[in-house]
């Protein structure tokens, strides 16, 4: 049983493995970038589009209906690098219905990459809204002992973001192949299904996670008369007191 796509390599260049998260992690890549040229290279503004263009502003337009609901404006700031990493991992998941394919957020490296992105949008969307200044002192609120532990908070986040997505594909992985063991001919179509699902949650969930920690870190607030707050260009969270 194959726990990771790390595990199979293909051929080696030099001394670099080239191992399933590579090869399909560009699969995958190469398929987003050439379905969104495909559909992209005759978009028209009337009452007839393509099928294609169709379904690409459905997809968007859930995406930033997603954002919307967490975010109550400018939600197109947030649109290109939230939906990137929702649908490079949405598709990497599904794919996996299709025979020989390993979903490459099956792989450590993978998740931890797209943590790492996330781990950087942070500072680059706070400092983007607030300034570098003002956003370093973030780290200082609400006193300046608290700077370690701010610290300690972005990275620990990193890593449960990585382990999350890492830890939910493998152990779904893992109950397939056990499933698949004990009852060949039935568990297979309900663990396709199944793993679909939990597929798209997954992609879901990281991506809604990513765009809390962004939003929360750009956000500016101002201090407003009877204790409440103002957000300045990137919004408000909802929920939040």
């Amino acid at each position: 049983m194959t726990i990771t796509p790390d595990a199979i390599v293909f051929w080696k260049l030099g001394p670099f493995p080239i191992s399933a998260t590579l090869v399909f992690t560009w699969a995958v890549m190469v398929l987003l970038a050439g379905g969104s040229w495909l559909v992209t290279r005759k978009l028209t503004g009337g009452t007839s589009v393509s099928r294609g263009q169709l379904l690409l502003e459905i997809v968007l337009n859930t995406i930033r209906g997603q954002i919307r609901d967490v975010v109550d404006t400018d939600a197109d700031r947030y649109l290109p690098f939230i939906g990137t990493l929702f649908l490079f991992i949405l598709v990497s998941n599904i794919l996996v219905v299709v025979p020989g394919f390993q979903a490459p957020t099956g792989s450590l490296s993978t998740t931890t990459a797209l943590a790492l992105c996330v781990f950087v949008a942070v500072p680059v969307f706070g400092i983007m809204n607030q300034g570098l200044r003002g956003y370093l002192k973030t780290y200082l609120q609400p006193t300046w002992l608290m700077l370690p532990f701010n610290i300690l908070s972005e990275l620990t986040r990193t890593v449960s973001l990585s382990i999350r997505l890492f830890g939910n594909m493998m152990s779904g992985t893992m109950i397939a192949a056990i499933a698949l063991a004990i009852a060949p001919l039935f568990f297979p179509t309900i663990m396709n299904v199944l793993g679909l699902l939990i597929g798209v949650i997954q992609a879901y969930i990281f991506s809604v996670l990513a765009l809390v920690y962004i939003v929360s870190a750009a956000r500016v607030h101002e201090e407003q008369p009877g204790g409440t707050h103002n957000d300045n260009k990137g919004g408000s969270i909802r929920g939040e007191p």
